[in-house]
């Protein structure tokens, strides 16, 4: 079971703030806020501690530096909102841990980024290089270029993949709340403070809330969603209030702030980390109750006759859903064939997929290797 004394031994963080934080309630970039988490970020550098920030503000930046009072709905002109703030944004950074004697480095990312395979061996190889140098990398998503099937969707979600990529022992989500609570308590005053929850805990599914400040794209239930991605990597999630004061060097004390939402399960493989990460994939296989069971309770791979109906268009190599009957996921995995090759030979066993096809590449439609349960 992990604890707080536990997290205060932890190596490698992921420090997502959002922002309302840093922006001051979408006033501008806030540096007289932004100086004391460089200051406690710069001294756990120095006792060992490996830093990832994921920042927001770029949006919030431009908003401010263009004048403009609501978040702007087309896609381009957010996109010219990220571009513009984006300046200032790696400015603040880079001259408050400069302050600190520091290298920091600009990371952009979108989605394109973790779901090519060979992309995401290349943006993990880079960060771990800038954390082996001592860099601290300031990252966020590429909004001046991402469309909307591109997006990670906010930078919570970001910050978990971030965390899977790097195998971060602590994902920590500074937010403009204390942490989760039993119930809302912007209507229940009287709502307590969720200290510690596993990431599977149903608890979790009915205290979500939406962002308050209406700047970032997230609120509480996408910061759930976050934990949960995180964990399946084997990362602790601690959400917590940014303005609690020297919050991250408490938190390296093992102090009890916040709500911890640790991991149900130990961490997968490396490969199926990267399968887990994919919030797009590029086709679905409709799967019989059989197929279902076997991959739920016996850890075996996908053959054909298991496969009901091929949806979608995706070659082989690509990720794809698996899902029972009434829609609901099941896993997702590397698929051996092509849609146009799995409808050939889907409800066939696999001996007869030379028949079928012509040809063999592999007996099964997703080898349990490549395939992760939803």
């Amino acid at each position: 079971m992990i604890s707080r004394e536990t997290l205060a031994n932890s190596r490698r963080w992921v420090v997502k703030i959002g922002s309302s934080l840093l922006t001051a309630d979408g006033q501008g970039l806030d540096r007289d806020t932004l100086t004391p988490w460089v200051d406690q970020m710069a001294d756990l550098a120095e006792a060992g501690v490996e830093l990832v920030i994921v920042s927001s503000g770029a949006v919030a930046e431009g908003m401010s530096r263009m004048g403009w009072k609501q978040r702007p709905k087309p896609l381009h002109e957010l996109q010219a909102a990220a571009a513009i703030g984006q300046m200032g944004l790696v400015k603040a950074w880079e001259s408050c841990f400069q302050r600190r004697g520091r290298h920091t480095a600009q990371v952009l990312l979108t989605h394109d980024d973790l779901t090519n395979r060979s992309r995401y061996l290349n943006a993990r190889g880079t960060l771990l290089t800038l954390l082996r140098l001592g860099v601290v990398p300031v990252i966020n998503e590429n909004d001046a270029v991402a469309t909307e099937e591109l997006r990670f969707g906010d930078n919570d979600t970001l910050a978990a993949l971030v965390a899977n990529l790097i195998e971060a022992d602590l994902l920590i989500l500074l937010t403009d709340q204390s942490g989760l609570f039993e119930r809302d308590p912007r209507f229940d005053p009287t709502a307590q403070l969720i200290g510690q929850a596993r990431a599977d805990d149903p608890l979790l599914d009915s205290v979500a809330g939406d962002s308050l400040s209406g700047l970032g794209r997230g609120g509480m239930i996408t910061k759930i969603r976050a934990a949960r991605l995180a964990a399946r990597s084997g990362t602790a999630t601690l959400i917590v209030g940014g303005r609690e004061p020297q919050v991250l060097a408490r938190t390296a004390r093992g102090q009890d702030l916040g709500s911890l939402i640790i991991p149900s399960q130990e961490p997968e493989a490396a490969r199926k980390r990267w399968l887990a990460g994919h919030l797009q994939v590029r086709g679905r296989l409709i799967l019989d109750a059989g197929a279902v069971q076997v991959l739920r309770q016996s850890g075996k791979s996908l053959l054909p006759v298991g496969v009901l109906r091929v949806e979608g268009s995706f070659r082989r190599g690509e990720v794809v859903a698996c899902l029972d009957e009434n829609g609901r996921e099941v896993a997702r995995g590397l698929v051996n064939y092509s849609a146009e090759e799995a409808e050939r030979i889907k409800r066939q066993p696999s001996s007869r997929i030379a028949e079928r096809l012509g040809y063999v590449a592999d007996a099964e439609l997703i080898h349990r290797d490549n395939l992760v349960l939803a």
